[in-house]
């Protein structure tokens, strides 16, 4: 079933909720849809137009949230589906300075990898291969990444995530992707560059808030 983002009153996005509890929250006049999808959901009586964006009419407080959880969907969306050593395909985890050796399971030591280069690189160091990462591995920012790491995403989605960490360029959806690496230090093997997604849909005021391994 389709999913929604769900944005506090103040544009904060809280979350995301399968449709037909989206579609309650309008009909009960508790959230106002500001996206629609193009779909309709059809009852005895009437047909209503499927929502991809509500906003909550009031405002709900939500509890301090700690840092980004890191998860598979997380990491493969901060390194936007590619493999941090090559720019291949991305389809495994792995830990640039191998657990076996002291790494840490951290946001700053583990990078999406394909699997070749996962397989050769083993557990060895890079040094000892001579490779050099793509990206410098970094702890993602904003609140946008609570909703990244759902593996939900929708292209109407996108400016109300923008204030909050998103960008424009998600793997594996036809949505976005996230924003939070830092510069290159290198680039190595066949990665480039891809042209960012234009979505459409209005821009809200901005003002909040979302292991596995193969190697060690």
């Amino acid at each position: 079933m389709p999913h929604v983002l769900v944005l506090n009153a103040s544009y904060e996005p809280l979350g995301v909720v399968p449709l037909r509890r989206a579609l309650v929250l309008v009909l009960e006049n508790k959230a106002l849809c500001l996206e629609e999808s193009g779909a309709f959901m059809h009852s005895e009586k009437r047909t209503v137009p499927a929502p991809s964006v509500v906003r909550l009419k009031r405002f709900v407080r939500v509890p301090y949230r700690g840092p980004v959880p890191l998860t598979r969907r997380a990491l493969f969306a901060r390194d936007g589906g590619r493999c941090m050593y090559c720019g291949g395909v991305a389809t495994s985890v792995d830990h640039v300075v191998p657990k076996s050796r002291g790494g840490q399971h951290a946001w700053e030591n583990v990078v999406a990898a394909c699997r070749r280069c996962n397989h050769v690189k083993a557990d060895r160091h890079l040094m000892e291969l001579g490779w050099r990462l793509r990206h410098k591995p970094a702890p993602p920012s904003g609140l946008a990444w609570r909703i990244i790491g759902t593996g939900h995403g929708d292209p109407r989605w996108l400016p109300y995530l923008q204030p909050f960490g998103a960008t424009t360029r998600w793997p594996g959806s036809t949505a976005f992707p996230p924003s939070g690496r830092s510069g290159p230090l290198s680039s190595v093997g066949p990665g480039r560059g891809r042209a960012a997604v234009q979505p459409r849909g209005r821009r809200p005021s901005s003002t909040a808030y979302a292991s596995t391994d193969q190697s060690e």
